[in-house]
């Protein structure tokens, strides 16, 4: 079994989205004055690679504490949309990977668009799912869907209608991902992993591919 990494490590100053606080980082104890280490992180729920469940959006969506470990690991399968014109990722543009996705539990929607992580051409113009395309898309057996881009909406959306969609249907959305060409069209197995934390909305991941050799 190989392993492949699919997240963003998190540090100071790194990619957040527009209003959420950067990481702060605080040592508590050092190895010479306390004989060990220790550190204190402040990070928003919705840092880096991160999981987003149905209470982040809708007022009686559930929280993590409502979903078993095993729903965030599953049949996976990226998709190559990095050759995508106008921004908008539609219904035809995903139909020639229908099969692909109907054997899937996660789909990974790879736009290419994690180059730019740590530029400011991150935050802005990258592609995103048609509210059809994301209807579309609850129609299969799906328990998640992740993007290699900041959000799955556009950064001028004001009511998120693609969150909603897949979010009502309980279709976790993982965002922020690290999706490698070599991962492309190929099954896998999908982790991604959240603390265990009570009530939570969003949680970081360590997402990773299982690839058999």
């Amino acid at each position: 079994m190989r392993f492949v990494d699919l997240s963003h490590t998190i540090e100071a100053a790194m990619p957040c989205y527009p209003g959420t606080p950067a990481p702060i980082f605080h040592s508590l104890a050092s190895i010479g004055e306390q004989g060990f280490a220790e550190q204190l992180m402040t990070i928003s729920s919705h840092t880096g690679t991160h999981v987003d469940l149905p209470s982040h959006i809708l007022p009686a969506g559930s929280s993590l504490d409502a979903f078993t470990v095993e729903r965030f690991a599953g049949k996976g399968v990226a998709i190559d949309l990095r050759g995508l014109t106008g921004g908008i990722i539609t219904v035809e543009a995903l139909l020639p990977f229908r099969a692909l996705i109907q054997k899937s539990e996660f789909l990974l929607l790879c736009s290419g668009w994690s180059q730019h992580w740590g530029s400011p051409f991150y935050y802005e113009g990258f592609p995103v799912l048609s509210p059809e395309a994301a209807r579309w898309l609850t129609g299969f057996h799906l328990k998640g869907v992740g993007v290699d881009m900041i959000s799955v909406d556009a950064p001028e959306s004001a009511d998120f209608p693609v969150h909603k969609i897949l979010l009502q249907q309980e279709i976790f959305i993982i965002e922020n991902l690290v999706c490698p060409p070599a991962l492309l069209h190929s099954p896998f197995i999908f982790c991604g992993i959240p603390l265990n934390i009570v009530g939570a909305e969003a949680s970081p991941v360590r997402a990773v591919a299982l690839i058999e050799r």
